[in-house]
């Protein structure tokens, strides 16, 4: 659902300190042609803290968000935990490198800093679903938990992880050696996860799970999730060439539990926990686009 969207109340535009670092002639457009066609009221904080309390002094001013997906992400997380993201839409000059915008590119937002800011003053406003987590935590389009040959590691190895190996190394079974190798047997290189969407089970502990995705839909309705399984072969085969599958259901709420995962919500990964349960929230903010 859409409406007009010009900013009776003036601008807050917000300049995210690393699209100001980055790529200040973009930024200068940005406030030049935002401040050429509504009364505005630049921002420039220097840390996230900075940044947080310029939104909360926003007054009637509608936030204008210069920056990237994170910038954006911030933006949103900050409304909702303050229970404020129906008082007025939001909107994003995307200023970053490419990779850095992919979000704002599938919300239908210019990447042109100058088309971004027209549709900031004669743009209309599109409703858009929120997923929120336990934790208050929000994915504005999609979250993924990915294969765990996709994770990364951390940088080196601790001391704890390397005595952990030594420990495994010395207490491995007879006939455990030789040709099975790290993860041939299926069971390993997979998450072991409860996946449940709206109380239906989708995958358990018991099966090995590739990846799980969920992203909010622009037809209005519960979220698609899509959970693969992985193709473990018999148990003691030595060999993962059986066939995985995929299920997929629609729901307001899912639940991951299990053990510790990592996820990717938007631009960033969040994790490791144990249990996580994500909130379909319909229409929970608003962001101008171009008409």
């Amino acid at each position: 659902m859409s409406h007009a969207g010009a900013p009776v109340g003036g601008l807050l535009v917000l300049v995210d300190p690393v699209a100001r670092r980055l790529d200040g002639e973009s930024v200068r457009i940005a406030k030049d042609v935002l401040s050429a066609g509504a009364a505005a009221k630049i921002c420039l904080p220097d840390s996230q803290e900075e940044f947080a309390r310029a939104l909360a002094r926003r007054g009637h001013r509608q936030p204008v968000i210069v920056g990237d997906d994170r910038a954006l992400i911030r933006a949103v997380g900050l409304l909702y935990r303050e229970r404020a993201l129906g008082e007025g839409p939001l909107a994003l000059v995307p200023v970053g490198p490419v990779g850095s915008l992919g979000l704002a590119g599938s919300l239908g937002v210019p990447l042109s800093a100058v088309s971004a800011a027209r549709a900031v003053l004669d743009g209309s406003v599109r409703t858009c679903d929120l997923l929120v987590d336990d934790s208050d935590g929000v994915v504005l389009g999609a979250l993924r938990i990915p294969p765990v040959r996709g994770i990364p590691r951390p940088a080196g190895p601790s001391v704890w992880s390397a005595y952990r190996s030594l420990v495994r190394t010395l207490v491995r079974p007879v006939g455990a050696g030789g040709g099975g190798g790290g993860g041939a047997g299926g069971s390993e290189g997979y998450h072991r996860l409860r996946v449940e969407a709206d109380g239906v089970l989708l995958a358990d502990v018991d099966q090995p799970v590739e990846d799980v995705s969920v992203r909010t839909c622009d037809d209005g309705g519960p979220a698609e999730v899509v959970v693969r399984t992985g193709g473990a072969g018999p148990a003691g085969s030595g060999s993962g060439s059986g066939s995985g599958s995929t299920v997929t259901a629609r729901a307001k709420t899912v639940t991951v539990s299990g053990a510790d995962f990592r996820y990717r919500a938007d631009a960033a990964m969040t994790g490791p926990v144990r249990r996580r349960t994500w909130t379909l929230r319909p229409g929970a903010w608003t962001l101008t686009l171009p008409r």
